[in-house]
């Protein structure tokens, strides 16, 4: 009975902060939700690589190979996130948020300050480890970000995971209308941009960013539709801007007035969440109001702490080495060794690091390979804001595609991974052969699938190993694509690059003098590294068959069964048959 009491004594305590809405919001489901999406829209400066990559070549007179290599080091900064992985499984999202934060802002700013001159020339492994350090701080955020939102929201992860994606894939598009309102073509200040911006957004929602208890609303799915809706607005307008942009001389006024409208697009999405909350503290208060805090009428045990269970099973646990080989079910909460040493596992790895491999290398490389072909500077930093646009639709086409098709068809994800690599191919080889004016159709493709992939990687992994180390595993899988990053861009298409740049200038007669940057022109530049890219993604699309071959039966049942039941207890919308009195959600945190 005195549990009882104290329940009711902090359903009581709670409805004196419910009179005020704004409390209420800020501590609210869907207000944390428009927070994620404000974070990820801002913490995709490593895609934008492409546009100050140059600047890092001339100032500091790297060759092509040693360009490749810095960029191989942010990329392995940007996927290799065990650290933040391991970090927030034993500390709170506000403490990964500002770790995160101060490498972000700590790598960008020494990376300008080299760039511009303002200290003296780095070493090369100095460069390197200060864009690692700068881009591995976008881990800490997805990591927060996402694993918030899926825990949250289990039943939903595919769509959730799609949409968060889907802004680090817009945000490149975002802070390009903001540097080039703030500081016009001026390239190199966009690199202290993308020190500072993403910092401060991270520290302003630092207490916004938590696990809440799951509770599932009738409507869920709709409202997140409402968010995917004005995101699809604001990646039009963001189109509609960069093609006027490059047909047209924009004026420092001009570029300000998009992206305010860019700011006000993104801060739309802050009115559903204020529109769905209002709904539900309005129930809130009314139910409140009617409650009856008698000892017959109060929540079971059961009800307030469904996680008892699982607690008194982890304290039965054996030692996580003895039962490394034998993990459980397709579906069930695997350990961090059972999930590394499963086939599943190495399966997708594998897929992922020649798959995501490939098509990194491209977005990488877009630069370089434009400035091969012909196209003018204004072209390639449009290819760049592309590339963001088409990864934000393939994030969140294959997320909320995904979904649905897996719930109507039971269309397993790896399947769908499968036929996003064959896709892909396609911009590889239209790189390859150099078709006149193909590279927008080419950026596109690589835009679109690089982001598709993310979604379909991240939503099999939470469905294969469960979600209890998710932190640790998505960070583990991500990974993945260095290593064929390595591979793909630095030892292939960076070494093809100048070996073809000193072959044409020794058939010209011009010696390279010490600490001249190395230029290729034409399409053999890229020609041969890119047919290998096409090969090694064909070999990572057959290997993911091979996973859907696996993985068919078990997506052919409820994979989300367990979390259904889990709702069903906490939630009085889906279950009021059983008559569950409400939870305030200030009770669950």
């Amino acid at each position: 009975m005195g549990e009882a009491a104290a329940a009711a004594a902090e359903l009581r305590g709670v409805s004196g902060s419910n009179n005020n809405f704004f409390l209420h919001l800020l501590s609210s489901r869907w207000f944390m939700v428009f927070a994620t999406i404000l974070i990820m829209a801002v913490s995709g400066a490593t895609y934008m690589f492409g546009i100050y990559s140059e600047d890092i070549k001339s100032s500091l007179g790297y060759d092509q190979t040693t360009l490749n290599l810095i960029g191989f080091f942010k990329d392995l900064g940007a996927n290799v996130g065990i650290i933040s992985g391991l970090v927030n499984e034993v500390a709170p999202p506000w403490f990964v948020l500002s770790l995160g934060a101060i490498m972000n802002f700590s790598g960008y700013f020494l990376i300008w300050l080299s760039v511009t001159g303002r200290i003296s020339k780095p070493a090369v492994w100095q460069m390197c480890l200060y864009i690692f350090v700068g881009a591995n701080s976008q881990t800490f955020a997805n990591t927060v970000a996402l694993v918030s939102c899926v825990k949250n929201f289990p039943e939903s992860r595919g769509v959730v995971i799609g949409l968060l994606k889907g802004f680090v894939g817009l945000s490149g598009a975002i802070i390009t209308q903001l540097y080039r309102a703030f500081y016009g073509h001026d390239s190199k200040s966009l690199i202290l941009l993308i020190g500072w911006l993403p910092a401060a957004v991270s520290f302003i929602f630092l207490r916004s960013i938590r696990i809440i208890r799951v509770v599932r609303q009738a409507n869920e799915l709709n409202i997140f539709y409402n968010f995917l809706y004005v995101s699809l607005v604001l990646a039009g307008f963001l189109m509609i801007i960069i093609i006027a942009q490059n047909w047209l001389a924009f004026s420092k006024f001009e570029y300000g007035a998009s992206a305010c409208a860019v700011i006000v697009l993104l801060f739309s999405h802050l009115f559903v969440a204020i529109r769905e909350e209002h709904k539900l503290w309005k129930k809130k208060k009314e139910r409140l109001y009617d409650y009856d805090p008698s000892p017959e009428n109060l929540p079971s045990e059961s009800q307030l702490t469904p996680q008892a269970s699982s607690a008194a099973e982890a304290e039965n646990q054996v030692s996580c080495f003895s039962n490394v080989f034998r993990p459980p079910e397709r579906g069930e909460d695997h350990t961090i060794l059972q999930a590394i040493f499963s086939i599943d596992m190495l399966i997708l790895f594998t897929s992922t690091t020649f798959g995501v491999g490939g098509t990194l290398t491209a977005i990488d490389n877009l630069g370089q390979i434009g400035k091969s072909l012909g196209y003018p500077k204004k072209s390639i930093a449009t290819f760049v804001s592309l590339v963001s646009i088409w990864g934000y639709l393939g994030r969140v086409t294959s997320g909320f595609a995904s979904e649905i098709l897996l719930a109507k068809y039971k269309f397993p994800r790896p399947l769908m991974l499968t036929l996003v690599l064959f896709i892909s191919c396609a911009g590889h080889l239209l790189i390859a052969f150099g078709v006149p004016n193909s590279l927008y159709v080419s950026s596109l493709i690589a835009g679109f699938c690089f982001g598709a992939q993310w979604p379909l990687i991240f939503a099999i992994i939470s469905e294969l190993f469960g979600l209890k180390y998710y932190s640790t595993l998505i960070n583990l899988g991500a990974g993945a694509s260095p290593f064929g990053n390595y591979i793909l861009n630095v030892q292939i298409a960076g070494h093809f690059y100048d070996m073809v740049a000193l072959k044409q200038m020794a058939e010209k007669g011009i010696a390279r003098k010490a600490g001249e940057d190395l230029k290729c022109y034409g399409v053999e530049c890229y020609r041969l590294s890119f047919l290998i890219i096409t090969g090694t993604t064909l070999f990572g699309c057959v290997v993911s068959f091979v996973l859907y071959l696996r993985t068919r039966n078990f997506y052919r049942g409820d994979i989300y069964k367990k979390f259904k039941e889990q709702a069903q207890v906490i939630d009085p919308e889906i279950n009021s048959a059983r008559n569950a009195p409400l939870l305030p959600t200030a009770v669950a945190r």
